[in-house]
């Protein structure tokens, strides 16, 4: 594998970064321009386990994500510190550690800026959505009688069937963080590959990690064959992850599997007792949970501090173990042999294994979150009802009225995708297929308690 092409710092519209007065590099460039998107601002109501929380302690999709940068710039620094990695890479160790450990940063920021609200229960809300609509249609190869007629092939449902964040995050960076043209923001093509999880858009087979899920939709097809090129990250014929991917993977697990649980604990669902006793026999940390939960010099006072300092000592652990399994592992990597998380990869400890039972036990099944999720599902759905009612109306004035409410940017963008420009600039003018688009585009973007107002305004519940 190339490292050279892997570090590729071109983009998909030609940089006109000239400013000499500008000493960063392109993937720090990158970073600008993500921390000021709107999407990204968005982030910080939108849920990450507990909906609707008004607990300001509570960790939101935006920071989550700033920890899971955190975590992610490390891995990369300590990944850069390896002398036998910088000569396998051949890069100047000052540039190697402006660049690495940069785009992991940048990447793991932006890894969920395509959910939707109420997290990743909004994503099986849309795909169970579209299931119910699509059964009630009409398409040109699967004719119904007496029911709604759309324009949409095979490969183009399957996108609304399959909708995932991940998908959904490349169209938001690439195209509807919209200025002037139908880029999104631009980002280098190292950056872009690197953030792809899942660089597949044709199947899903749960024994190939690249291919989960869906993480390209039919809409970003070329820019993406385009970014596949630019890093050479195919083999064969088939396309494999961008290294660095499995690092940005990493650190969103070691945050979301130690911060649910302080969050868990937090929240009351459970006491200090109990993580004690999941954590007390793990071989890697079992030494240190022990002095910090028998706490002989009173040192940590009480129990919320004894629970963060056990997150300390987990998050220290599982980094280590992810930099050592992709140092290990590197050359399968390069190939696409890797199949698995790096932080799984522990058959000694199990760490991540009994993290996640935590979240299983004692988190998912907490029966607020599943209250709210629900109120989730009325809410996506409801918006989702409404919203193609109107776009597909026979009566051009409700067709008038939901252009009137979708963003312009979102309507901007498929727009320019489309070239209508002017007086074509219309709705109307769309395919059903980005008829459908803006306005899954629109609500995916809402944050949680935009999409609850908007919703309980367009149906009629308050007018405030």
């Amino acid at each position: 594998m190339n490292w050279e092409k892997l570090l590729n710092n071109n983009r998909l519209r030609q940089s006109n970064r000239k400013n000499p007065e500008d000493a960063r590099n392109d993937f720090e460039s990158d970073f600008g321009r993500i921390i000021f998107s709107p999407a990204l601002r968005r982030m910080h109501d939108k849920t990450q386990v507990f909906p609707l929380t008004t607990d300001d302690n509570i960790h939101s999709r935006l920071t989550h994500s700033m920890e899971v940068m955190s975590v992610g710039y490390s891995l990369g620094v300590q990944l850069c510190e390896n002398e036998e990695f910088r000569t396998r890479i051949g890069r100047d160790k000052y540039d190697l550690f402006r660049e690495i450990p940069m785009i992991v940063k940048n990447i793991c920021l932006i890894h969920d800026i395509g959910n939707p609200p109420f997290g990743h229960f909004g994503e099986t809300v849309i795909q169970n959505y579209f299931k119910d609509f699509f059964s009630k249609c009409s398409f040109p190869d699967k004719k119904q009688k007496n029911s709604q007629k759309l324009d949409l092939n095979e490969e183009q449902r399957f996108e609304f069937l399959n909708f995932d964040g991940n998908a959904q995050g490349l169209r938001v960076l690439t195209k509807l963080q919209i200025l002037n043209d139908a880029f999104g923001l631009n980002l280098t093509f190292a950056t872009l590959a690197a953030y792809i999880k899942y660089p597949n858009y044709e199947k899903i087979n749960d024994k190939i990690i690249e291919q989960h899920k869906i993480g390209i939709f039919y809409s970003e097809r070329e820019y993406f064959e385009k970014i596949i090129s630019e890093c050479e990250l195919k083999v064969g014929d088939r396309v494999i992850r961008h290294p660095l991917c499995y690092l940005m993977e990493a650190a969103d697990s070691i945050c979301y599997l130690t911060m649910d649980m302080e969050d868990g604990y937090n929240m009351g669902l459970y006491d200090l007792n109990y993580l004690y006793n999941k954590l007390k026999d793990i071989p890697s940390i079992k030494e240190k949970i022990e002095k910090i939960y028998q706490d002989p010099e009173n040192y940590y006072k009480n129990d919320i501090t004894k629970v963060v300092n056990f997150r300390i000592q987990i998050i220290q652990q599982l980094v280590v173990l992810a930099v050592k399994n992709f140092e290990v592992n590197l050359s399968l990597i390069e190939t696409g042999g890797y199949n698995k998380e790096l932080i799984e990869d522990d058959e000694t400890n199990k760490l991540a294994e009994i993290l996640r039972s935590v979240c299983k036990e004692k988190i998912f099944t907490y029966r607020d979150i599943n209250s709210l999720e629900i109120t989730g599902h009325s809410v996506i759905g409801g918006l989702l009802d409404y919203y193609i009612k109107f776009v597909f109306h026979t009566d051009k004035k409700y067709r008038k009225r939901a252009s009137a409410l979708i963003s312009n940017s979102i309507l901007n963008a498929a727009f320019e995708e489309n070239n209508l420009i002017g007086n074509d600039a219309k709705i109307d003018n769309l395919s059903d297929y980005y008829k459908l688009k803006i306005i899954v585009d629109f609500v995916s973007g809402m944050t949680d308690q935009y999409a609850l107002n908007h919703y309980q305004k367009i149906s009629g519940q308050k007018i405030n």
